[in-house]
């Protein structure tokens, strides 16, 4: 009797320990990634855009590659497109085109 209870008790404890991995799983928001080639010049453009551009709504993080003039930005596509990450670019005065990879 006290090896069913015992038993049960563990599949019990593996069920609710899969179920919070499937939740767990479903929480985790998927990110994409595009390369920007934008018209920055100097030092001062890499560290405008390192200061703007993360607060965009969506925007997980991003990388300034001033010799290459390219930027990288993981975002949300559930918050904002690529559309709207270029728009931005854009309002802070710089020329912005997705790189073809």
């Amino acid at each position: 009797m006290k090896k069913k209870k015992y038993l049960l008790l563990m599949m019990a404890i593996v069920f609710a320990l899969l179920n919070a991995q499937a939740e767990v799983e479903k929480s985790v928001k998927k990110t994409n990634e595009v390369t920007f080639l934008v018209g920055m010049h100097c030092q001062s453009c890499k560290e405008r855009i390192e200061k703007n551009i993360p607060f965009e709504k969506g925007v997980k993080d991003l990388k300034v590659d001033l010799e290459k003039k390219e930027v990288t930005v993981v975002y949300n596509p559930q918050k904002t497109t690529e559309d709207k990450l270029r728009k931005a670019f854009i309002d802070l005065g710089y020329t912005c085109e997705k790189k073809e990879q």
